[in-house]
């Protein structure tokens, strides 16, 4: 059980580690795209061999459809409702794109991004009985680039280093506890059930990444991002068959 929490936190703990990279690093607007790109790539790999797949696998196609159906909607509308309140641009880091967001909705997205990725951890214990690898590397590598962007951004804002610690501080918590409710909370639950849940993951992950890692890393990195988004998808194939 306390696995579970250890390993959302791991994962949740990389967007402080990018807010540390941010503050005390010179981290240049290229890499942070070229890590957002690989991040991405990552992602995708993720979502589909590790959630998508094993949920058509143990579910069936209707429950994994359904669910992946709900999860991209679900993220898209609160994504909308976040954004109108200044975080369509939390990733972001240039100086005009930070002074026109709200440090509070720039955390709330964050949440939003991290919730679905933590419970599937968790829930990646229970069948298993080890965690999944491939998803916390995964999630890891996108979270990086998200810390470095979104800290770079609430900087420029005239946010303290103190708030900003304590806002993504708070995010590696609600990571651990989301990834510890993933696995007590569907610890009985059906295959049917799990199938749903990880392709509702899946589809809000897809969907995170189609309206705010892409767009980011491409602006950041130019048209090599297409191609590092390829090397992180490969590197998450390669991940899953030795998993």
């Amino acid at each position: 059980m306390w696995q579970a929490a250890m390993w959302g936190g791991i994962s949740g703990s990389a967007v402080l580690l990018g807010a540390l990279a941010a503050v005390f690093l010179p981290i240049g607007k290229k890499i942070i795209g070229y890590i957002m790109a690989f991040g991405t790539g990552v992602l995708i790999g993720a979502s589909t061999y590790e959630l998508l797949g094993d949920s058509v696998h143990n579910g069936g196609l209707k429950a994994t459809s359904l669910g992946f159906l709900a999860g991209a909607v679900v993220f898209t509308f609160l994504d909308y409702l976040i954004s109108r309140q200044g975080a369509n641009k939390r990733k972001r880091s240039t100086k005009q794109m930070a002074a026109n967001s709200s440090g509070i909705a720039i955390f709330i997205g964050t949440v939003m991004d991290a919730i679905p990725e933590s419970i599937m951890i968790g829930a990646s214990l229970i069948e298993n009985a080890t965690v999944s690898w491939l998803l916390v590397i995964a999630i890891f590598i996108s979270n990086i680039p998200e810390g470095l962007s979104s800290t770079t951004g609430l900087v420029k804002s005239g946010f303290s280093k103190k708030k900003i610690f304590l806002l993504w501080a708070a995010v590696l918590f609600i990571s651990a506890f989301s990834s510890w409710t993933g696995f007590v909370f569907l610890d009985h639950a059906s295959e049917t059930l799990m199938a749903a849940i990880a392709a509702f993951a899946g589809g809000g992950i897809i969907a995170m990444v189609g309206s705010t890692m892409m767009p980011e890393a491409y602006e950041e990195g130019g048209s090599i991002t297409g191609l590092i988004a390829a090397l992180g998808l490969l590197a998450s194939l390669i991940l899953d068959h030795f998993s």
